[in-house]
């Protein structure tokens, strides 16, 4: 780890090892003064330890390796609590699975001069979802009207494609982020829109999921409709259990 980086990049994976080299490739490809953190859980398919191998070749990359499936909400918040403990300023989230092209990152890095958190939006451009299946289409659509109309978020807060400013948004916003699975997503967006951090949005295409398979499943679905009632319930009867002190990082 390089101890004068601000940036820090989190990928994380469970069985993405055909995918792993490549993103690298692309992240390191992209000559960004960052340090890029891989945080597997514990998969089956051999990724954690391609990763390991990948360390004398990218002197820049670190390793993470978790028991088991915790939960992709779990792992975001585990990444974003390293970043602040190992005092890196920002931290830059996206998939491993393709759909988030690296290509975007320094725009999403120029927009985050002038926001606290960034967003890449499949919401701003008629075109980002055009290689999509219409099920996955009609998922993504529907996530997005769920959070604008019930919680009032008017960004594309179900995505993972994402810059945090650490030193301008305080760690204490995880404190009141209770997800653990996707939902975590449009969560954590809910605490920081109503704390009134200000939220910048870069319009992405999204490519064709490698196998166009999402790791999404029934229980996931569940529990982020469950959370996204107890959210709107909360707001509406102004519960102060979503704020935070306003206070930067020293």
């Amino acid at each position: 780890m390089n101890s004068n980086s601000k940036l820090l990049v989190f990928v994380p994976t469970y069985n993405e090892v055909n995918n792993v080299e490549s993103i690298l490739k692309e992240l390191f490809g992209l000559n960004l003064d960052a340090d890029i953190l891989f945080m597997d859980d514990g998969s089956p398919d051999g990724t954690g330890v391609l990763l390991d191998s990948l360390r004398e070749l990218y002197p820049r990359l670190i390793v993470i390796h978790r028991k088991g499936k915790l939960g992709i909400g779990s792992a975001h918040r585990d990444a974003i609590s390293w970043a602040y403990e190992h005092g890196y300023d920002k931290i830059l989230t996206l998939d491993c699975d393709a759909t988030h092209p690296p290509e975007y990152i320094p725009e999403l890095l120029k927009k985050g001069m002038d926001h606290d958190i960034v967003v890449g939006s499949r919401h701003l451009k008629n075109s980002s979802l055009q290689d999509w299946s219409l099920k996955r289409k009609l998922l993504t659509k529907l996530g997005h009207w769920l959070t604008f109309y019930c919680l009032d978020v008017p960004y594309d807060a179900t995505g993972a494609f994402r810059l945090y400013n650490l030193n301008k948004i305080p760690q204490a916003f995880l404190f009141k982020v209770r997800s653990q699975g996707y939902s975590f997503f449009f969560e954590t967006l809910f605490v920081l829109h109503q704390n009134n951090f200000r939220v910048g949005e870069v319009p992405i295409h999204l490519p064709t999921r490698i196998n166009d398979k999402s790791k999404m499943q029934y229980k996931d679905i569940y529990d982020s409709l469950n959370l996204l009632a107890i959210l709107m319930f909360e707001k509406i009867f102004k519960s102060k259990k979503f704020k935070i002190q306003n206070e930067n990082r020293s």
